[in-house]
């Protein structure tokens, strides 16, 4: 599903973020990103996104070649992915349920189907019963759930996640990942860029640890 062949990637100042990174991750896999801050993790998702491109080498997805996409083709790309931050990155001058919608509202869909869509995934995240509140007034673990139900509203192929539990205490980045656990039963390819260390080596799953822009252990 997700393919890195010798992928470099070198910004304009001069600095490597990638080096030769080559790896496969197959539809329906679940694996976690790990190295130290500046290792390379955000970059390489920048990459699935289309929010940068390699220097060199080649990414695909779904075996389809992102150096062939052009800006138009990337709001169908970004479609098919969804996207976990650290920060949420919620409005809160809006309600639970139009924070999650709001994809939905860019991407043309109808409002019958939005509220469909909606609140399946904020029951998913058990969140149903908060729609109409605003995010402010909720605690940090489930503005966490908001942003994921955001992610997954689409019913996305990929759902990246860059650092989702960084600011959560032990339980709640187990709860989060558990949630990530069960999307990946249900078929979507997981790729979690993560620092704990401590949780991943409790889950079994697939570890790829990058080291100054290499990735030296999967």
């Amino acid at each position: 599903m997700i393919k890195f062949e010798n992928v470099s990637k070198r910004y304009p100042e001069g600095h490597d973020a990638l080096r030769d990174v080559d790896f496969t991750l197959k539809r329906g896999e679940m694996a976690f990103l790990t190295g130290h801050s500046g290792a390379g993790k955000s970059t390489l998702l920048k990459l699935i996104m289309l929010m940068a491109r390699p220097t060199r080498g080649q990414v695909s997805i779904a075996d389809q070649n992102l150096a062939q996409f052009s800006r138009d083709d990337i709001p169908y790309h970004r479609r098919r992915i969804g996207v976990v931050f650290q920060n949420h990155q919620l409005l809160f001058d809006r309600t639970v349920f139009d924070n999650v919608a709001l994809p939905l509202h860019i991407s043309g869909y109808d409002e019958d189907d939005i509220g469909k869509r909606v609140r399946a995934a904020l029951d998913k995240v058990g969140l149903l019963h908060k729609e109409k509140l605003n995010p402010i007034t909720l605690s940090t673990g489930e503005q966490q759930r908001i942003g994921i139900a955001r992610a997954i509203v689409h019913k996305p192929q990929v759902l990246l996640a860059d650092e989702p539990t960084g600011n959560l205490d032990p339980a709640l980045s187990e709860e989060i990942m558990r949630l990530f656990m069960e999307f990946n039963l249900h078929g979507t390819t997981v790729l979690i860029a993560t620092h704990d260390l401590a949780l991943v080596s409790r889950m079994p799953y697939r570890n790829l640890q990058l080291d100054q822009g290499r990735l030296i252990h999967d």
